[in-house]
């Protein structure tokens, strides 16, 4: 009878003299969105960590960090998902939703949590039937316009091409869409030129066991520079250009803040009707001084230096020195409508007061008004895509928000 050991697989695994059966799982170098964006966060992070101060508009590295700590802010789900990593509160207060057992197989989009008796594995729930995509073709199908339809638009088409080879425009990542599908605004789609003419939108609010939800909806009419159309849905566009395509900025950016209202495109006979600004008082009264956020909006036909020089003795100015924040150069449209309709805009922020400045110079200010410059500057912005009509402002929150 041998007396030899028998060797059993446990002996085989232990005596690997050279490692030969080790193994490691294969890290996967492909960050989920969730990791770039914190990544993203982290840069802002570490630029607070070496200058002890936020980035601001001095420069175009800080400027990039300044516009995407903006965005973020004004994301409330990123807002959520960093406020674990903000270890200098740049995010300020954020209230973190507790979630019920009962949200959680509430909220169930995709039926995952369904009984038995729907899981058939021969019914496709969430895949559209043929028929059904056949009709959603059909109706986002482009369509041809006749010659004489295209022909003004052929001309705009070749001259956007022209100021995208002179540098006048850019091709950029399109992100966002509700931030950047805008009406009057031109895009690429598998590299071929759009621009979306118009757009009848309103705010649906989607009902969900988490909270509601908001966004916009509508649909376009749309125009190719192959000579066809579409009236596309809003969402179903702005997902292709997201996909497939770049958005092409306006010819207007970027160059000293000019508000082209002939949709970006100035030409040497195009007049220059005025200027809309945006001053601050240097006042020293304490009704004036210590209000925050409070802003002339005016207009002038001439040089804004110039209409404002000799400001501390008119009553328009509060008979005080004013400091320029900003001002936009108006083309072939009457500037003075264009600041009226900023008033009507802002309307309930207007300054209402009755002071006496100076001894004897008594004040009652129409177009001074408690709102902050960056909701000036979208106001502008939405006038400039036709899009003011959906919005409003509302005072007490300090926001311009869908009606």
């Amino acid at each position: 009878m041998s007396n030899k050991k028998k060797i059993s697989l446990d002996d085989i695994f232990n005596d690997d003299e050279f490692g030969l059966l080790d193994s490691t799982a294969k890290a996967s170098n492909v960050k989920t969105a969730d990791q770039r964006l914190i990544d993203s966060f982290e840069e802002i992070n570490a630029f607070v960590d070496k200058n002890g101060r936020e980035p601001n508009t001095s420069s175009m590295s800080e400027y990039g960090l300044l516009a995407r700590l903006k965005n973020i802010r004004e994301n409330e789900q990123q807002k959520i998902s960093l406020k674990p990593f903000d270890r200098h509160n740049l995010l300020g207060e954020v209230e973190i939703p507790k979630a019920s057992i009962d949200d959680i197989l509430n909220d169930d989009e995709f039926g995952l949590l369904e009984t038995d008796s729907d899981l058939s594995i021969f019914k496709y729930k969430h895949i559209s039937k043929d028929d059904e995509r056949e009709k959603a073709d059909f109706v986002a199908q482009r369509k041809p316009l006749k010659e004489e339809e295209f022909k003004p638009f052929e001309a705009m088409f070749q001259k956007v091409h022209q100021e995208i080879k002179e540098g006048k425009r850019q091709i950029k990542p399109f992100h966002n869409i509700e931030k950047n599908l805008h009406v009057g605004n031109f895009y690429l789609i598998d590299g071929v030129m759009l621009y979306l003419k118009e757009a009848k939108l309103e705010k649906a609010v989607r009902e969900l066991k988490s909270g509601d939800r908001e966004r916009i909806e509508g649909r376009t009419f749309t125009i190719f520079e192959n000579g066809t159309y579409s009236n596309m849905l809003y969402r179903s566009l702005g997902k292709q250009i997201q996909k497939n395509g770049k958005l092409i900025t306006n010819a207007h950016e970027g160059i000293n803040n000019e508000l082209y209202v002939n949709t970006g495109m100035v030409m040497e006979e195009d007049i220059k009707t005025g200027w809309i600004y945006v001053l601050k008082s240097k006042s020293n009264h304490p009704s004036i001084s210590g209000i925050k956020n409070l802003f002339k909006i005016g207009f002038s036909s001439t040089p804004l230096d110039d209409r404002i020089k000799n400001a501390k003795n008119e009553a328009t100015y509060l008979y005080a020195d004013v400091t320029k924040v900003s001002s936009y150069a108006c083309y072939n449209r009457n500037a003075d409508k264009l600041e009226q309709l900023l008033h009507r805009f802002f309307a309930e922020a207007c300054l209402n007061v009755d002071i006496e400045i100076i001894q004897g110079k008594r004040i009652t200010p129409r177009e001074w008004f408690v709102v902050p410059f960056e909701e000036i500057e979208r106001a502008i912005e939405l006038i400039l895509n036709e899009q003011i009509v959906n919005y409003k402002y509302e005072r007490e929150i300090e926001k311009i928000i869908l009606k």
